[in-house]
């Protein structure tokens, strides 16, 4: 019997993928791995039971992941489940941050009570909301990962022309990437040329503010700039000091964060991305795939920490052993395997960084081997399944 902790609630069709064996619920104790949305985990004191953390979403800024790979728990997220909520969001913020729908909006609002004499006041009212159409414009896309595929083909299918930057673009992403977006060689390509510019790449020391004054400063006047991935990606007082000054048109986020609400030409949207009962499922059904998977098998899909590792059963016995990336690993994990005349069956090793997993199939094999190779100097955890 496995013991999975939820800490947020979790839809049911990805919790109930996980069959009679495993006790699922938000009070359960001594986890053999924890289901997650939101909820902060860097001040949580991680039990000696967890194997591991599934994150229901892609950002894993909740967790605590190098503490996590220091102590052999590995961390999955789920890429790409929740990819087609947020590209159908931003795109509805392209439109928003160019027609001025939400302000049309608020100020027809305000006509209420005139009798018939509303239809003349909107006609006389409502050059003050005119924008333009997005067809033909110049879309910049920084970061071409899941969302920033869908939402640059998206574009592209608009009719817009869309400009993509991602140094680090994956093969099987630009497969997946319509023939109509342009490759920008720099990112200074897509502030000096783009009428619209989107964000989609995850938070860390590279990017942090990577949307500031010294950039805002390289930008066509009356830039458009949406950020639907992170608050910290861009300096929100630079943005605020564009936006008073008239350098940016318009902002449209979905992070609330107390300077840029109620102020004009910014949008705010509250954490709308994921929401939508499509891309929970999507979340829950592949973090629990990936938990199942990983405690059963030892197979390992979508880690931010450690290596993806998949290999099918072979042998009576297997080893699951998460170690430092060092030399001569290998060679002692599987002279403790054989020392003892056992055979082996099948063997996978990946690194990532500076941590590695190797998993061994063997026939013939005491499970008493597993306390000399946790004895190697540098291995981490040892599971035998």
């Amino acid at each position: 019997m496995y013991n999975i902790l939820t800490l947020n609630k979790i839809a049911k069709v990805g919790t109930n993928r996980l069959g009679d064996n495993y006790a699922c619920s938000d009070s359960v104790a001594n986890p053999d791995a924890v289901l997650v949305r939101s909820a902060a985990m860097h001040d949580m004191e991680m039990p000696e039971t967890l194997l591991a953390i599934a994150r229901a979403g892609a950002g894993v800024n909740n967790i605590p992941v190098a503490k996590c790979a220091e102590e052999g728990i590995v961390v999955f997220n789920t890429p790409g489940a929740n990819a087609n909520a947020v590209k159908e969001l931003v795109i509805a913020g392209l439109l928003m941050s160019s027609r001025k729908v939400l302000a049309g909006i608020e100020w027809a609002k305000t006509l209420k009570g005139n009798g018939d004499a509303v239809g003349k006041m909107v006609e006389k009212g409502k050059s003050q909301f005119v924008g333009p159409e997005i067809k033909g414009k110049k879309l910049g896309v920084i970061g071409l990962g899941a969302i920033g595929i869908l939402v640059a083909n998206a574009a592209a299918d608009l009719g817009m022309e869309v400009l993509g930057y991602d140094p680090y673009i994956s093969v099987d992403a630009a497969w997946k990437l319509s023939h109509n977006v342009k490759h920008a060689q720099t990112v200074d390509q897509i502030y000096a040329e783009c009428d619209y510019i989107t964000v989609h790449v995850p938070l860390n020391d590279s990017t942090r503010e990577g949307i500031n004054a010294s950039t805002i400063a390289k930008m066509k006047d009356g830039v458009r700039i949406l950020n639907f991935s992170r608050d910290g990606l861009v300096n929100s007082a630079d943005i605020l000091a564009g936006v008073k000054s008239g350098k940016i048109a318009c902002y449209v986020t979905d992070f609330a964060t107390d300077d840029i609400l109620c102020e004009e030409n910014i949008i705010v949207m509250p954490h709308l991305g994921a929401s939508t009962p499509e891309s929970e499922d999507n979340c829950a059904v592949m973090a629990a795939d990936q938990i199942k998977d990983y405690l059963e098998n030892g197979n390992i899909t979508n880690s931010v920490n450690y290596p993806a590792l998949s290999m099918a059963r072979s042998g009576d016995i297997r080893f699951c052993v998460m170690h430092k990336n060092a030399p001569k690993m290998l060679t002692q994990i599987l002279d403790c395997i054989t020392s003892n005349g056992a055979n082996v069956e099948g063997m996978e090793n990946k690194s990532k960084g500076e941590y590695a997993y190797t998993v061994v199939d063997a026939t013939g094999a005491d499970q008493a081997v597993k306390a000399s190779i946790e004895a190697i100097e540098g291995v981490i955890r040892v599971r035998v399944i």
